[in-house]
């Protein structure tokens, strides 16, 4: 139907200790705020389900979470490397190749843009202030939804289209992020120490990643609201 709500399909997260199947509720809200249908989808690394239920969808939203398995880029575990799920690397990774597949829209969130990027043939880095002891601090102090440090936006790239200017600020709630970019992707922002921001697919209509946490403003700032808009609109 012409009015129907885009359904986006949104990772589940399984925290640490817990059998507890669930997402951060700002995830869920903006989307709906931005007047789209979110779904939570199961845990599960098949690859023949995941087609199934993402052709049923108008979108894929990866969510934050752990860090991922650096063997996944070709690298040793290093000490300050943190907890990691498996079972999600591999949903998650095969989620997104799917989606792309269908040429579904894609927007990928802290965790997510990492997946993405590591999908795609790119690496990370383990642990921002062991590796680049010169970097800004990127795993803030609650409460997380305010700012903590401005990216500069490229000219010319869709974020820049969406905001209209140089700098915004943003939160920061990781300790890993893109070292290598992976193979289509195209810089669309990045931090004060250079550290990767933001990320798109020159090719696809939609496939966004950010390294903040839009959803835990919780649309108290409409720089990003305006990230689920964008996304939700191209859903439709």
């Amino acid at each position: 139907m012409k009015d129907q709500k885009p359904l986006i399909a949104v990772i589940p997260q399984i925290y640490p200790g817990s059998d507890n199947i669930v997402t951060r509720p700002g995830y869920m809200t903006e989307i709906q705020a931005a007047g789209g249908l979110p779904v939570l989808l199961p845990p599960t690394e098949d690859e023949a389900d995941l087609r199934v239920l993402l052709s049923q969808v108008d979108g894929l939203l990866v969510t934050g979470g752990q860090d991922l398995e650096p063997s996944l880029y070709g690298e040793e575990t290093l000490p300050a490397c943190g907890m990691i799920q498996p079972w999600r690397d591999r949903m998650e990774q095969h989620a997104i190749l799917t989606a792309l597949s269908l040429d579904l829209p894609i927007f990928c969130i802290c965790r997510g843009i990492q997946s993405l990027n590591v999908t795609l043939g790119g690496t990370l880095y383990q642990d921002i202030p062991s590796q680049t002891p010169f970097s800004i601090i990127h795993s803030m102090t609650p409460p997380t939804g305010r700012i903590w440090h401005e990216v500069s936006v490229v000219p010319g790239t869709p974020l820049f289209d969406l905001w209209g200017k140089t700098t915004v600020g943003v939160n920061s709630c990781h300790h890993q992020g893109i070292k290598r970019l992976g193979s289509g992707l195209t810089v669309m922002a990045t931090a004060p120490d250079g550290i990767i921001e933001g990320v798109y697919m020159t090719d696809k209509r939609f496939v966004w990643g950010v390294q903040w946490h839009p959803e835990l403003f919780y649309g108290s700032d409409p720089n990003h609201r305006a990230l689920f808009e964008a996304f939700v609109a191209a859903c439709r």
